[in-house]
């Protein structure tokens, strides 16, 4: 059931990072292979579906980005207080995520919702037998 490049898809593709928000910390993800689809589960803690794209680009790119806002403390908590920890950091939190999706997909039906912090992405199989990529080429004695 599972796709040999599957792992070569998931490797090679950049991390997910939120960049400002913890320094090198990554977006954890699962990748789920059913016999009808492929299901991809993002920890996007804090973004709203309004801050989260998802699109297919040529090639069966899945790309997934996302940014976020996160808070900053007014001027009157930052003068009486003492940063001790900055963890979560301040500023514009983003990410982006590129993952090559097998062939044997329907793109038109593809279906993401956030919630509880885990961006699920279903991406259905298609059944249907693709044409043979293989083509025999005859040889001449001239071009």
């Amino acid at each position: 059931m599972a796709d040999a490049d599957a792992f070569r898809r998931l490797f090679w593709s950049p991390p997910m990072i939120f960049r400002g928000w913890s320094s090198g910390s990554t977006a954890p993800m699962d990748w789920l292979e059913s016999p009808s689809s492929h299901i991809f589960k993002i920890d996007v803690p804090g973004l709203s579906k309004e801050s989260i794209k998802v699109h297919v680009e040529e090639g069966n790119i899945l790309v997934i980005k996302g940014e976020g806002i996160k808070e900053e403390a007014n001027e009157k908590e930052k003068k009486e207080s003492v940063l001790h920890v900055n963890e979560r950091g301040t500023g514009k939190g983003e990410f982006s995520r590129e993952i090559e999706l097998p062939e044997n997909v329907k793109l038109d039906h593809i279906k993401a919702h956030v919630e509880n912090g885990v961006l699920t992405i279903v991406v259905p199989k298609d059944s249907t037998p693709k044409p043979n990529k293989v083509r025999n080429i005859s040889v001449t004695s001239r071009l």
